[in-house]
């Protein structure tokens, strides 16, 4: 990987509590994630909280630019991990298959999604299926100035109980937002703040009993499986990469890494 450039100018004054890592993340407390559909500000995002201008780097055995920064808050210190910006993690692409990939195996600590808050509906169905995936994660409502100039007006604390997770507004090119972000990712993965993410509920009765006993296969195969109720659910619907990759071999070596 190249060697990364640290930005001065994005430098945090008003919160003391933090400390950019550029590309120093060695021995790491935490791993969070940073997801989100493109065009929401995500690397502005992933900018903010590591200092970095520009990053390359392609993840293992794909052309996908990998991004990974680092920064230190409460005497913790965090890997960030910038994934490829997708509309879904149904693994349709090569984008969403790392996406998911990432979050289902390498079971990152938190799990930051990032939301254009003037097109917060847009951004819903990522939001929810990530959910399905990960019970440690929290809403960035970024955008928040766009959001304000279209007259839009968001209950976070409303949007935050139906969803089970922390919701932070942000405008991270401005900076606002940032230092509470900072502090509940810090209590996402402390455990401080424990998430009830919003899980896909209303199934038939027939359709219940299905997941379950296929829930119960995976499970007996893949122990060591984050979530085997969502592989369960995918290989109800069909999923056909979700098929190959139990057939592959993928499952094993990913669980392994």
């Amino acid at each position: 990987m190249t060697e990364l450039k640290a930005c001065d100018s994005c430098a945090l004054n008003n919160t003391a509590q933090l400390q950019k890592l550029g590309i120093n993340v060695d021995n790491t407390d935490f791993v969070v994630a940073l997801a989100g559909n493109p065009n929401t500000g995500k690397s502005t995002v992933f900018n903010a909280l590591t200092g970095l201008k520009q990053h390359t780097g392609n993840w293992p055995g794909k052309t996908v630019t990998r991004a990974e920064g680092g920064y230190s808050y409460e005497n913790k210190k965090i890997k960030l991990i910038d994934l490829p910006g997708t509309y879904s993690l149904l693994s349709t692409s090569q984008d969403e298959e790392i996406a998911r990939n990432f979050i289902l195996f390498g079971k990152p600590d938190v799990t930051i999604i990032v939301v254009d808050a003037a097109r917060i509906e847009r951004n819903l169905n990522l939001v929810l299926q990530i959910l399905e995936i990960t019970d440690r994660a929290v809403l960035c409502l970024n955008l928040m100035d766009e959001s304000k100039r279209h007259g839009i007006d968001i209950d976070d604390r409303t949007l935050s109980k139906e969803l089970g997770i922390p919701v932070v507004k942000c405008s991270a090119i401005k900076k606002e937002g940032i230092p509470e972000l900072l502090k509940t990712i810090h209590q996402v993965a402390t455990r401080e703040i424990i998430c009830q993410p919003h899980r896909i509920s209303g199934l038939s009765t027939s359709a219940q009993k299905m997941v379950e006993e296929l829930e119960a296969r995976v499970k007996q195969h893949y122990p060591a499986l984050p979530n085997s109720r969502w592989i369960a659910m995918r290989l109800l619907d069909g999923d056909q990469h979700i098929i190959d990759a139990l057939k592959n071999g993928e499952f094993e070596t990913a669980i392994s890494l």
